[in-house]
């Protein structure tokens, strides 16, 4: 299912992204892909969702695709088909969908004992993250450094919140 995903996504980049102008959303495209494999260093050990590999051998293949394909990708797509131009109302429900996307993909997914969650997060995070995220990407195409700072304090009010050991090396996690 979830090469599945990552060959849907490449699909629609190749149908409805800007994907020939790819270079306008590289750096938005690699803060996502940083982000994720953020995620998987930060809380390696003390995983707060886990994505149970189905055509990939293990985690990590499964998160390399997510890191490298799907990820990048989305925001690709998101970016290029974001209305700049339209009104505050077509620019919120562009960010409602890509919310209602994702989370009817991991929705699937938990159906599906594709992903399994831990330490407290559920959907309802997922969902609150999204909300987040999907701002936060608008934020670093257009002004990167102020999306990386504002990532700083919300990486870490997440560590804080769900008690993610960071004090403890991995390996003893």
């Amino acid at each position: 299912m979830h090469f599945t995903i990552a060959f849907i996504t490449v699909i629609a980049v190749w149908k409805w992204g800007d994907w020939r102008n790819w270079r306008r959303y590289h750096a938005t495209m690699l803060y996502i892909a940083l982000g994720n494999a953020m995620y998987n260093f930060i809380c390696a050990g003390h995983l707060l969702w886990e994505l149970y590999p189905d055509m990939a051998p293990d985690y990590l293949g499964t998160e390399l695709v997510y890191t490298l394909v799907t990820f990048p990708g989305c925001a690709l797509l998101f970016l290029s088909r974001y209305p700049d131009k339209a009104g505050a109302r077509r620019r919120i429900i562009h960010i409602l969908m890509w919310i209602v996307i994702f989370g009817g993909v991991e929705l699937i997914y938990s159906l599906t004992d594709r992903i399994r969650y831990a330490h407290g997060w559920n959907l309802g995070w997922s969902l609150l993250f999204d909300c987040v995220m999907f701002p936060m990407l608008l934020l670093h195409h257009r002004r990167p450094l102020a999306a990386y700072l504002l990532s700083v304090p919300i990486a870490a009010a997440l560590i804080w919140h769900f008690d993610v050991p960071i004090d403890i090396p991995v390996a003893k996690r």
